[in-house]
């Protein structure tokens, strides 16, 4: 078999509401992958508009805004201390979230954001808890 043969295509689902769309690009279950992996995913956010609202008490992620302009909004939800953090790509930077920081992302730009974000753990939606910030 030639290498272009065992090219994979994989079909995704692109996932919209009036907030943007969110997207995973690796969900952890394709073929050859690594013996361990976690999942990583765009997510779009459209002007005013705020996602996530949430922490999760296993899973750890990793956030780079790829487009636009955000502001990502942590709390630590047993100590309650929050932090402020202005994305763009002025500023390109990740994002390391562990565990317990329960976290939103508020689009505060004329254009829509583009986020790129890993989570080294599948989905599970027990590992996904709703938290106001």
């Amino acid at each position: 078999m030639s290498n272009i043969e065992r090219v994979e295509i994989i079909k995704r689902n692109l996932i919209s509401d009036d907030r943007g769309w969110f997207l995973k690009a690796i969900t952890g279950t394709e073929n050859k992958l690594p013996e361990r992996t976690g999942e990583i995913y765009l997510t779009m956010g459209k002007k005013g508009q705020t996602k996530g609202g949430h922490y999760h008490p296993k899973a750890l992620e990793w956030f780079t805004l790829i487009k636009g302009r955000a502001i990502l909004k942590l709390e630590d939800v047993k100590t309650h201390e929050r932090q402020e953090i202005e994305m763009s790509l002025d500023n390109p930077q990740t994002i390391f979230i562990p565990n317990y920081v329960a976290h939103q992302i508020e689009n505060r730009d004329d254009e829509d954001f583009i986020l790129l974000a890993y989570t080294d753990l599948l989905y599970n939606p027990k590992d996904t808890i709703p938290y106001q910030l």
